[in-house]
C-alpha cells in the first residue's frame, strides 16, 4: 500500500483512535466492577489488552476482506495503540487522583473533623 492511499490524518485514523480509546475505558470499567480482586486490581491492563485485541481483530478482518477497505494498515494499528495509550494514561491519572484524595488532603471532605464535642 502506498503512503498516498493511507494518510496519517485521515478520518479513518481518528475512528481507530476513538474506538480503541473508548473500548479501553469501557473494558477497564467492566473489569473494575467485577467481584474478583485480581481483575479489579489489573482493570486498566485488562481493558488495554482487550482493546488492542479488538483493534488487531479489525485489522485481520480488513486484510481478509470482511470490510470494504484496502486491507490491514500499520497506520491504523498505530492509531489503535495511541488510543489505548492515552486512555490508559487518563485512567491511571484518575486512579492516582482518587487515591491521593484529590490533592486536598481530605480535610475539605469533612470540615467538622477537628471539632470535639465535649
Amino acid at each position: 500500500m502506498e503512503e498516498d492511499d493511507d494518510p496519517w490524518l485521515a478520518p479513518d485514523k481518528f475512528y481507530h483512535f476513538l474506538l480503541c480509546f473508548s473500548l479501553t475505558i469501557l473494558f477497564a470499567s467492566f473489569a473494575l466492577h467485577t467481584r474478583y480482586p485480581f481483575i479489579r486490581r489489573h482493570s486498566i491492563l485488562i481493558g488495554s489488552v482487550l482493546s488492542l485485541f479488538a483493534g488487531a481483530a479489525k485489522e485481520v478482518a480488513d486484510e481478509l476482506g470482511f470490510f470494504k477497505s484496502a486491507g490491514a494498515s500499520t497506520r491504523d494499528a498505530v492509531a489503535d495503540f495511541i488510543g489505548v495509550l492515552i486512555a490508559s494514561f487518563l485512567l491511571h491519572a484518575l486512579r492516582f487522583s482518587i487515591r491521593s484524595g484529590g490533592g486536598g488532603g481530605g480535610k475539605e471532605a469533612c470540615p467538622n473533623r477537628d471539632i470535639l464535642m465535649v
